[in-house]
C-alpha cells in the first residue's frame, strides 16, 4: 500500500465517510463541525419521524404542538413558539388549523386576560396518542441502530437546552 493510500484510507475511512484527520487528493480534510454533525443529524431524525407520522396525516410540527400542550397547563402563544421555536405566525397558523379540527382550543389567562393560552383538547389528547407511539416507535429504532447509550442522549439534551 502507498503512502498516498494509507493517507486516503485513513481520511476516508473503510465506510468511505470522510474521517478527523488526512488528506485526500493531496488537500486537508477538516473535521466536521458539531453544529454540521447536529444540524445533518436534525435533517434525517426529523425526515424519518415525518415519514411515520404522515401514518396519521399528522405533520413534526403538529406532533411537537400536541405534545407541548400534553401537560395539561395551557401556553401563552408566545411561551410556546419560543419553546418550539416556531416563528409565532406560523405557530398561530399551526394552532388555527389544530383548533379547527377541535384538537386544541384557546382560552384567555386567568390571570392576565390579554394573554391567551393555548390547550389540548380531548380530542387532541386522544388524536395524539397514535403519532406519540409512531414517534416513540422512530425514537427506538434509531436508539438501536446508532447503539445510542442513555448517556450519549442526556449529552444531547444538554445540547438542546443551550
Amino acid at each position: 500500500m502507498s503512502a498516498d493510500s494509507a493517507t486516503r484510507e485513513d481520511a476516508v475511512g473503510r465506510e468511505g465517510t470522510v474521517g478527523r484527520e488526512g488528506a485526500v487528493g493531496g488537500e486537508a480534510v477538516p473535521a466536521p463541525l458539531l453544529v454540521e454533525l447536529v444540524a445533518l443529524a436534525h435533517r434525517r431524525l426529523t425526515t424519518g419521524l415525518a415519514a411515520a407520522l404522515a401514518e396519521e396525516d399528522c405533520t413534526v410540527d403538529q406532533w411537537r404542538v400536541l405534545r407541548a400542550l400534553a401537560d395539561g397547563r395551557g401556553h401563552p402563544m408566545g411561551e410556546l413558539a419560543q419553546s418550539l421555536l416556531i416563528p409565532q405566525a406560523s405557530l398561530s397558523r399551526l394552532v388555527d388549523s389544530l383548533a379547527d379540527t377541535g384538537q386544541v382550543y384557546r382560552r384567555h389567562d386567568e390571570h392576565d386576560r390579554r394573554r391567551i393560552t393555548a390547550h389540548l383538547s380531548r380530542t387532541g389528547r386522544t388524536r395524539l396518542a397514535r403519532p406519540d407511539a409512531l414517534a416513540a416507535a422512530h425514537d427506538s429504532a434509531v436508539r438501536a441502530a446508532c447503539d445510542l447509550p442513555d448517556p450519549a442522549a442526556g449529552s444531547l439534551a444538554r445540547l438542546a437546552a443551550l
